[in-house]
């Protein structure tokens, strides 16, 4: 009779999860013991750095992705994570261990008490199964939870003494045989009425958001665009994590300013906003305003009935994007409306001493390769560099959709490992770069081949900005005098180099993004200030 780690490994092997991250205490020995050969261990050092690193992953090939965390304090350690994980609609089996339990009613040290709260809001589902039979059942439907959409992190507990114990064989041919598929139609009627609307409205607007790279309707999207001469904008970052459009089409205007006002603003002159995979829409600041200019109709389309139920204003359609787009374009012919004006190329930056955030941008884009893929944790930089990338491909942008710094660095490694045949660049602060910091470690003992560009400002300039929008003055902590990532990277193994001009910055990041043996670190002093060109 199989064991229960035995009737789970082959669970997971079913679902082709064999790619583990995790960080393993004294409470999950028991399940990694032996450890079969085709299976992989990716260590991370911390567990924020474990999740986020499954989070790139598990978006960057579109599969669950198993996460395996200690206790109570590992699970404390990852919840920030999980909460960017649940922001980014990222497919995470998240498993942690649990005292044995003869000792979970005493409290023995290294219990983790109300093992299903901790994890929480930000999981689907989570559960500490009753008996150690049911522990593959169990982990059957946190996968299943977690690939269904929306897609998220789903969470099980595991008492370290379920792992030996025989499993129900009934109950292991039950979870094996089992499928989900979770396309949802959406309704036909509403997509037919939303055709007509898109047919005699005098100027549509389409906002593309993550959801349509997530669920592979890039082309349909840019299909419907060209076909109806729609003018596109991006969802508000942070919401954004993704793109949904390519940023270097005519018919891509930029990214929609996130607050209230400032949105419905640049929406004026549109009678139809058609917003796709996005929530409606992630505001941040508050800047009041009308949710839309007066006489705009907006219908979204979402897999998210959340999001919907939530939208203040609008109609919404809840299911599959790629299924609403590639109906809709079966529904509507041709547009006679005049095409959108492109938007005009971004000027040279000025050369100053440090250099600009656009002119990092700037010295990035000029060695861009055409398949590489941005991960991006640098906030007073994003808008600048996303307007000078001008990315086009899909899977080509990840950025974290909570908002919560820790997210990058790590989860770059994740993405490499899941496209290991396209460069990755990830762009992040140095302020930034401390929230994962160790997973400089994981990249240089798995030889994973990011290239890391460390913007230094010696300060958190996206706070600073803020202050000022708030009137807060006089905030402590805003400052990072002498940073330096690049010393750190030496320490953790990883080849690192500094380098002051926009000339010598490329250069440098031709090499290191050419490189394929392992990691690399540039870092560029900037100026402060928020760049937006």
């Amino acid at each position: 009779m199989p064991t229960v780690r035995e009737a789970t490994l082959e669970l997971l092997r079913a679902h082709e999860m064999t790619t583990i991250f995790g960080n393993p205490g004294s409470t999950e020995l028991p399940m990694l013991k032996e450890f079969p050969a085709d299976f992989s261990y990716v260590l991370g050092l911390q567990e924020l750095v474990v999740v986020g690193m499954a989070d790139g992953f598990a978006q960057a090939s579109g599969r669950t992705t198993h996460v395996n965390l200690h206790t109570a304090p590992g699970v404390g350690n990852a919840v920030g994570g999980i909460c960017n994980a649940q922001a980014n609609k990222s497919p995470l089996l998240i498993t942690a261990g649990q005292q044995v339990r003869a000792q979970i009613t005493m409290e023995a040290n290294l219990t983790n008490r109300d093992a299903i709260l901790a994890p929480q809001p930000y999981v689907k589902w989570a559960h500490e199964p009753p008996r150690a039979q049911d522990v593959p059942q169990a982990i059957a439907r946190a996968i299943h939870h977690a690939s269904l959409p929306p897609a998220g992190p789903a969470f099980v507990s595991i008492p370290m003494d379920d792992w030996d114990a025989d499993a129900d064989e009934e109950l292991e041919r039950g979870a094996l045989a089992r499928a989900m598929h979770g396309r949802a139609l959406p309704d036909p009627v509403a997509l037919e009425d939303l055709a007509g609307m898109l047919a005699d409205a005098r100027n549509p607007v389409l906002i593309a958001g993550p959801d349509i790279d997530a669920s592979g309707s890039w082309d349909a999207a840019v299909a419907l665009a060209e076909k109806q001469r729609l003018a596109v904008w991006a969802t508000p970052a942070p919401g954004g994590g993704r793109l949904g459009f390519p940023e270097d089409h005519q018919n891509f205007q930029g990214i929609l300013p996130p607050a209230i006002g400032p949105a419905s603003e640049t929406l004026n002159g549109h009678d139809l906003v058609l917003a796709v995979g996005t929530s409606v829409f992630p505001y941040y600041p508050y800047i009041p305003g009308p949710l839309l200019p007066p006489g705009t109709q907006l219908v979204q389309i979402t897999c998210d009935p959340g999001e919907a139920a939530r939208a203040p204003m609008g109609t919404a359609i809840v299911g599959d994007v790629a299924l609403a787009l590639e109906r809709l374009l079966e529904l509507l012919g041709p547009s006679e409306r005049p095409p959108p004006q492109p938007r005009p190329l971004p000027g040279e930056p000025e050369q100053t001493e440090p250099i600009s955030g656009s002119a990092a941008a700037s010295a990035l884009a000029s060695v861009w390769p055409e398949d590489g893929i941005a991960v991006v944790e640098t906030p007073s930089s994003t808008v600048a560099l996303r307007n000078r990338l001008r990315l086009s491909q899909p899977g080509s942008y990840y950025f974290s959709a909570s908002g919560g710094l820790g997210f990058g660095i790590a989860a770059a490694v994740g993405v490499q490992l899941a496209q290991p045949e396209r460069p990755v660049v990830c762009v992040l602060g140095e302020g930034s770069a401390q929230y994962g910091i160790t997973a400089l470690w994981t990249a240089a003992a798995y030889r994973v081949p990011v290239t890391f560009l460390v913007l230094r400002n010696e300060e958190y300039m996206i706070l600073k900005w803020f202050a000022q929008f708030e009137g807060a003055e006089r905030v402590p902590g805003l400052d990072l005098e002498g940073l330096d990532v690049a010393s750190v990277a030496d320490a953790y193994g990883v080849p690192a180099q500094e380098v002051t001009s926009s000339a010598e910055l490329a250069e440098a990041l031709r090499a290191t993004i050419a490189a394929d043996d392992g990691p690399r670190l540039v870092q560029v002093p900037v100026a402060t200030g928020m760049w937006l060109d």
